[in-house]
């Protein structure tokens, strides 16, 4: 039997869900009427927009420049015109600035050329990450040409992201399966920018088909890259978690991985750079996973940033009920709940949950200990979860509320179904103001 890493603190092991779509190939969108493009849509400063109403636009162009080193250039999906420019609500609540576009009724034919990346150097290669607007696909949309500015230290090791360990997605197990020479050339991208030690790719037990084909794929072009498969344990998909399992050191507290030599790309995030190394074309579109006991035909959609959440559900044949008990953007660990059907995706949409709920009813804490026995984090979620309902954020803060990931395993364990992950959400909203 072959023995599999993980991470040792903590952890749990939700229903994966991934029966749902997990077969299901990547079907493009129909294009749809209108497009709502956020200028917000990556963690840092928003970008500023660069067109106004009645501008035309042209695909690939840039229509939001970065307006700090922590941001990202924002670029049209469609060839069209500026509708209106618009304040818009995305799914995490956040509010932005968006440019709606009304596609044009035939697409110009945009990013066939092929490129040679590996005459470009590093510098070079860097900067076109930069100009391509990549951001990490994960969710959490970190400006990648951030992250790849290593400023002369040295990567002992890159680690790939394939775990998805979120139930329902299954957007990059996709992309493993159907795009995986062009998954890997990105890889080899990243290599040539960052001079790695090692490549590791991790990927969960229950994807091994994509294990043996990416190994395969490996083997057949002789690239530097070792495929490892893990155990199967929520919250895996973390960096910290996903370091620990793949190569066996801890991030201490308030560091970066690259701070003990490593640095992690998301899998889709590594496709993002093939097309914008081979291709040059800019983070204008995505694979999304539309799934939950909702959606009547759960499927895997390659959707243009600015899309309706409704768009594509009425492209999964709409609800499998009269009414879900809730949306959620992202998986149901970490995702985040929202109402409104006419929330556009972003980057970091990585899939759009319909959900049934069975009803929860919220009762006391009795010191149990589990919150405590599965954080990943050695955290002590219950006490933290105390303090902050009772305004005591300082003291919160000193039990290392600033630590917590959110991903979600107090809550899931917790036999009271107390609010955790959003009392701690409450507790650094808080703390800010109060700094």
């Amino acid at each position: 039997m072959m023995r599999m890493s993980t991470f040792k603190r903590g952890g749990v092991h939700p229903n994966d869900k991934k029966e749902l779509s997990k077969g299901k190939a990547i079907e493009r969108l129909p294009l749809p009427g209108l497009l709502t493009v956020s200028m917000s849509q990556h963690l840092g400063a928003p970008a500023k927009a660069l067109k106004k109403k009645g501008d035309a636009v042209v695909m690939g162009e840039k229509i939001g420049e970065a307006s700090s080193f922590v941001s990202a250039d924002v670029h049209s999906p469609v060839t069209g015109t500026v509708a209106d420019v618009v304040p818009v609500r995305l799914a995490s609540g956040a509010v932005s600035e968006a440019l709606v576009i009304k596609p044009d009724d035939i697409q110009p034919e945009m990013f066939n050329t092929i490129h040679d990346w590996r005459a470009m150097s590093p510098e070079d290669l860097l900067a076109l990450v930069k100009d391509m607007g990549i951001v990490g696909m994960g969710g959490a949309t970190f400006p990648t040409h951030v992250k790849l500015a290593v400023n002369g230290k040295k990567v002992d090791a890159l680690v790939i992201n394939g775990v998805e360990c979120e139930p329902y997605l299954t957007s990059d197990y996709r992309s493993m399966i159907e795009r995986a020479d062009e998954t890997l050339e990105g890889i080899m991208v990243l290599a040539r920018i960052l001079s790695p030690g090692r490549i590791i790719i991790g990927i969960e037990a229950n994807k091994m088909d994509a294990v043996s084909y990416l190994s395969s794929k490996v083997r057949e072009k002789g690239y530097p890259i070792q495929v490892m498969p893990l155990k199967m344990k929520y919250p895996q998909g973390d960096e910290k978690q996903l370091l620990k399992a793949t190569i066996d050191r801890e991030v201490p507290s308030g560091a970066l991985p690259i701070d003990i030599g490593a640095v992690v790309c998301n899998i889709g995030t590594c496709y993002a750079i093939y097309e914008a190394a081979v291709h040059h074309k800019p983070l204008i579109e995505r694979v999304v996973t539309v799934s939950g006991e909702g959606i009547k035909e759960p499927r895997n959609i390659l959707a243009p940033i600015g899309a309706r959440v409704a768009d594509l559900i009425a492209f999964c044949g709409g609800y499998s009920v009269e009414e879900p008990d809730r949306l959620v953007s992202g998986g149901p660990m970490m995702g985040f709940a929202f109402a409104d059907e006419d929330t556009p995706i972003v980057k970091g949409t990585s899939g759009i949950l319909a959900l049934i709920d069975e009803p929860l009813n919220e009762g006391v804490c009795v010191s149990c200990g589990k919150c405590v026995a599965h954080c990943p984090m050695g955290l002590m979620p219950n006490r933290m979860f105390r303090n902050i309902k009772n305004g005591r954020y300082q003291e919160a803060l000193d039990l290392g509320l600033l630590d917590c990931k959110e991903c979600g395993c107090c809550a899931y364990i917790c036999p009271a179904h107390l609010p955790l992950v959003q009392g701690f959400k409450l507790g650094k909203k808080m703390s800010r103001r109060r700094a």
